[in-house]
């Protein structure tokens, strides 16, 4: 699976294009809707997986289901298990604390963690927004510490990190 980086938006969300072969899964459309088209023409997109539903991570999801008829993966219809979509295979976590809708994708087989605003390098999402909780941000912050520590992590916005170097680094770890 090879990943593709499209930063959009005014507040710099990561889009991120998961490729195998000539098919995809798209994470997060946040804007910037013709970028994210342009990105997709070569290949057939099979479904959208969103993170959580600030707008900076969904603005252009209608567009994309005008256009394509997929699943839209959201935390009001997903449970917390093991999904297949041709040939992606992942997991579902629900992973609260930035928003009560926080989900992060994982990718077993090529330890890939799709983090959104819930986990950042060296730090976590704002928990003082509508629907966050420190409370549950720390439960999540858990969660992780017990996925593989060389996975890699793909945060919503900034540079990817790995689940080993924010459970060394990231202060938030410290006292779980």
């Amino acid at each position: 699976m090879n990943v593709m980086t499209l930063v959009v938006g005014k507040l710099e969300a990561n889009c991120y294009i998961l490729i195998h072969g000539n098919k995809c899964l798209l994470i997060d459309p946040g804007d910037d809707y013709h970028i994210i088209k342009e990105a997709l023409k070569p290949y057939k997109l099979l479904g959208i997986l969103i993170t959580h539903c600030h707008s900076d991570h969904c603005l252009a999801v209608t567009k994309l289901i005008n256009e394509h008829n997929v699943p839209i993966l959201t935390e009001a219809n997903i449970e917390e298990k093991t999904y297949h979509l041709g040939s992606f295979y992942f997991k579902c976590l629900k992973t609260p604390g930035h928003s009560q809708d926080s989900i992060s994708y994982y990718f077993p087989h090529e330890k890939i963690l799709f983090s959104g605003d819930f986990l950042f390098r060296g730090s976590i999402g704002r928990c003082d927004l509508p629907t966050g909780s420190f409370i549950d941000m720390r439960k999540s912050l858990r969660k992780i510490k017990t996925i593989p520590s060389a996975t890699k992590i793909l945060p919503g916005h900034g540079y990817p990190t790995t689940v080993a170097q924010e459970i060394k680094t990231n202060p938030y770890f410290y006292d779980l």
